[in-house]
C-alpha cells in the first residue's frame, strides 16, 4: 500500500498544517548513512527510499557518509538546516551505544536530533565453531563454568553490537569468555567457521547462509521470538539466557529543531513504504523486521536501550580501541 501526496494531506494530524508542511517537500529529500553501501542500514535505506518517496512526491536520495562509528554522517546533518530536506538513518549503536562508549563524543543523542520514525530491526544469532564441539547454549554454558576464560568469542571490534552482545551473555550468566576482535564482522565470522575462535552472537542475515551451509552450529536467537526462517532454534531465553535481547534497530532522524508538520509528513511517509507489501517481502528476505512507530515511540526505545545498556557499559568498564 502506498499514500499519495493528497492522501498524506488528507489526514487528521496534517489538516491543520501551515504553509511550511503544505510546502514540503519541494525539492529531492536526501537520507544519509553512516555506513558504507552493501551494510544492513544501507540495505534497509534502499529498501525504502523509492515507496517512501513515492509518498513525499519527490525523490529520496540515499547518501552514503561512512566513518568514525557514524561521526562523518551525523557531523554532515549537524551542518543541516532543520527543513527536512536532510536526513540521517542512524542506528541503535549510534544513538544509544555510542553516548556510553565515546567520553570525547561530539553529539548528544538526546539533544542534537529530531525523532522522525522508527523503520526495522534485527535479529541476532548465537553460534559456535564445529571445532569447538559446541552443541547448545546448555553445554556452552557449562564448559564456561568449569574452565573459565578458555573459551573465545570473535567480534568485529571493541564496543560493537557483537562484542556488547557477548559481554551481556557472559555477564548475566556469571560466565568469562575470552575476547578476540577482529577488524569487521566478516573477518570475525571466518575465524569461527575455521575454528579459530569458539562462538560469535552476529546478526541473522549475516550468519544464515553459514548455517544453512552446515559451516557453524547455530545455539539460540537473540531475539524475543522465534523466526519461521531458523523455527526449531529456540531463543537465547528458552534456551537458559536471561539477558537483553541485542537490538538491532535503525531509524530516521533530523537536525534539531524540525518542525512538527514536516516531522508528521516524512513520519507519515516512512510509515506507507513499511507498509507496502513489496518493502514489507523485501525486509523479511533479508532477515529484518519492519518496526512502524512514532517519533514518541522512536525515541523511547532509543531512551530505554541507553538506559539499559549504557549501564551495562559503565559497570563493565567497555571502551573502544
Amino acid at each position: 500500500m502506498t499514500i499519495s501526496r493528497r492522501g498524506l494531506a488528507a489526514l487528521p494530524f496534517l489538516a491543520a498544517a501551515p504553509a511550511l508542511a503544505q510546502s514540503f517537500p519541494a525539492r529531492p529529500v536526501r537520507l544519509l548513512l553512516p555506513q558504507p553501501p552493501g551494510s544492513a542500514n544501507d540495505v534497509v535505506a534502499r529498501i525504502i527510499s523509492e515507496p517512501m518517496g513515492r509518498a513525499l512526491g519527490q525523490p529520496v536520495v540515499v547518501d552514503n557518509r561512512p566513518g568514525a562509528n557514524g561521526m562523518v554522517a551525523i557531523n554532515g546533518l549537524k551542518q543541516q538546516a532543520p527543513d527536512g530536506y536532510t536526513l540521517l538513518m542512524p542506528g541503535v549503536s549510534q544513538l544509544s551505544f555510542n553516548p556510553h562508549l565515546y567520553p570525547n563524543l561530539t553529539y548528544d543523542a538526546a539533544a542534537d536530533f529530531t525523532f522522525v520514525a522508527p523503520v526495522s530491526d534485527a535479529p541476532f544469532i548465537l553460534l559456535a565453531s564445529k571445532k569447538s564441539g559446541i552443541t547448545s547454549v546448555a553445554e556452552l554454558l557449562r564448559r564456561a563454568r568449569a574452565e573459565p576464560g578458555k573459551l573465545t568469542y570473535a567480534s568485529a571490534g571493541i564496543g560493537n553490537s557483537t562484542h556488547l552482545s557477548m559481554e551481556m551473555l557472559a555477564d548475566r550468566s556469571g560466565v568469562t569468555f575470552t575476547h578476540v576482535p577482529y577488524g569487521g564482522t566478516a573477518a570475525a565470522l571466518t575465524s569461527v567457521i575455521t575454528g579459530e575462535t569458539d562462538v560469535m552472537i552476529l546478526v541473522l542475515a549475516v550468519a544464515l547462509a553459514q548455517v544453512r551451509a552446515g559451516a557453524v552450529t547455530p545455539l539460540a536467537l537473540v531475539a524475543a521470538q522465534r523466526l519461521p526462517v531458523l523455527p526449531d532454534l529456540p531463543t537465547q531465553r528458552e534456551a537458559g539466557i536471561d539477558a537483553p535481547v541485542m537490538p538491532g534497530w535503525f531509524a530516521v532522524v533530523g537536525p534539531a529543531g524540525m518542525a512538527e508538520p514536516v516531522v508528521n509528513q516524512i513520519n507519515a511517509a516512512v510509515r506507507a513504504a513499511l507498509a507496502d507489501e513489496t518493502v514489507q517481502k523485501r525486509l523479511a528476505d533479508n532477515l529484518l523486521v519492519a518496526w512502524s512507530g512514532s517519533p514518541a515511540d522512536l525515541q523511547a526505545r532509543m531512551t530505554s536501550d541507553s538506559q539499559v545498556w549504557g549501564e551495562f557499559i559503565r559497570r563493565r568498564g567497555l571502551r573502544p580501541e
